[in-house]
């Protein structure tokens, strides 16, 4: 079963038990991947896309969430932190399990030296492999922190 009908499983479901911040965040999830769609159809793909796309649009839509909520706490808007902070916990079911911090600084060691990378020029080079390896599952902002502080 793909991802996108996976997702759209869960929205009937929450339809049915009438939870309604499920159902907005499922219909906001839905209408990226419709837009996404949509781009690749004028960019002459035939199908939409595919779970992988899907992955990184709701790694995209977590990130904006958690920035969001940062704002709102910071602005004393605690009820639309609450809000964002719902949404990242509907949106992150469809993730696989981040990786921890600490796994994430033992691939990043692991691909500093399977690359032979010894300075901050190679961090691209990097940060590439990680993405192309571990995509969905790495909090970039962290990968990023430990890949500098490697090759400083």
């Amino acid at each position: 079963m793909s991802l996108r009908e996976i997702i759209n499983n869960k929205l009937k479901a929450a339809m049915l038990a009438k939870k309604k911040r499920d159902i907005s965040t499922l219909r906001l999830i839905n209408a990226a991947i419709k837009d996404r769609d949509i781009e690749a159809r004028t960019g002459g793909e035939d199908q939409g896309v595919g779970d992988d796309i899907i992955l990184g649009i709701l790694s995209k839509m977590i990130k904006q969430r958690k920035e969001s909520s940062e704002i709102y706490k910071e602005s004393n808007r605690l009820d639309l932190s609450q809000q964002e902070d719902e949404e990242i916990v509907i949106i992150s079911k469809f993730l696989p399990e981040q990786l921890s911090e600490k796994e994430i600084s033992r691939i990043c060691q692991e691909i500093v030296r399977k690359t032979n990378s010894s300075s901050i020029k190679d961090m691209g080079l990097c940060m590439s492999e990680l993405k192309n390896n571990y995509s969905s599952q790495v909090d970039f902002s962290i990968a990023g922190k430990v890949l500098k502080e490697l090759l400083i």
